[in-house]
């Protein structure tokens, strides 16, 4: 039986590559704090979006555009957005 081929959005796949950036972005800016308990505070902190984008990215790849992905990319926002007011980078 042949292979089901993935539904593709260039939407979400714009999403994705910038949610990539910034996702790289402030790892790095965290990963520059020299203090290890506020270093630490971050990354678990900050631990909710880089799995969200990295469950979204995987899921995107091997089931193209589903509800879960679409779903994903809003938790994705939802989780940076409470990041970011709650931390300063």
């Amino acid at each position: 039986m042949a292979k089901k081929r993935r539904k593709l959005n260039k939407e979400l796949e714009l999403e994705i590559s910038l949610a990539s950036k910034k996702v790289e972005l402030i790892s790095a800016k965290i990963n520059d704090i020299q203090e290890e308990d506020i270093l630490a505070e971050y990354n678990a902190a900050f631990e909710p979006v880089k799995n969200t984008y990295l469950l979204l990215a995987a899921l995107y790849d091997t089931e193209g555009y589903t509800n879960q992905t679409s779903d994903l990319i809003l938790n994705y926002y939802k989780f940076l957005k409470e990041f970011e007011e709650g931390y300063e980078i």
